[in-house]
């Protein structure tokens, strides 16, 4: 027993590592507000998903947002982005663990990704029209939006940046996943058993 959490917490901190340094390599979407940005760290956070279960991949989406709030801070002195970060990971691998559990290989992948990535840009949306807008405009000075520019702002922004961030993870992870398939199952069976 002792060992096996031992290997977890080794390859939960690794993941989180990994995932922290891929966050690191944010960019913005031109079509997109400057301050919602891509990044790749929900990879490692779905691989610890799927080899060790969704909680390693919660764990792995709070330590990484964590670290970055330790190294980098946080514009609005409460940690608004991380949380948002933190939100839009767990909902975006959640469902893909949930449906990809049921249905492994390639196109119940495939399937579980679309599903996250619809998740993710439904919930995002409307956690960002009730919570992260008005906290934004609480703790950085935004402009206060009405109702109707609130909801402008997510039905052409919030909504399809979430859309074409989730499209972009899963072609990457689709990529990696035809290469690491066999991998991931076999250090599943392997977490399992230890």
């Amino acid at each position: 027993m002792e060992k096996r959490n031992v290997k977890r917490f080794a390859a939960i901190g690794m993941l989180s590592a990994l995932s922290y340094a891929m966050m690191l390599l944010n960019f913005p979407l031109p079509p997109f507000p400057k301050y919602l940005q891509v990044d790749f760290s929900d990879i490692p956070a779905l691989i610890a998903a799927i080899v060790m279960g969704p909680m390693a991949g919660v764990a792995v989406e709070l330590v990484k947002n964590v670290l970055d709030m330790i190294t980098t801070g946080s514009e609005t002195g409460v940690p608004v982005g991380h949380f948002a970060n933190f939100v839009a990971g767990v909902v975006f691998i959640l469902p893909v663990y949930a449906i990809y559990i049921r249905l492994k290989n390639k196109k119940g992948m495939a399937i579980a990704l679309i599903a996250g990535t619809v998740t993710m840009a439904l919930v995002m949306s409307v956690m960002n029209y009730f919570i992260l807008l008005p906290l934004y405009v609480m703790f950085m000075n935004f402009p206060a939006l009405s109702g109707p520019e609130a909801l402008e702002l997510v039905v052409t922004a919030i909504f399809p940046f979430n859309v074409v961030k989730g499209l972009m993870i899963t072609a990457l992870f689709m990529l990696v996943f035809a290469k690491i398939q066999d991998w991931l199952l076999k250090q599943q069976r392997a977490f399992k058993k230890a």
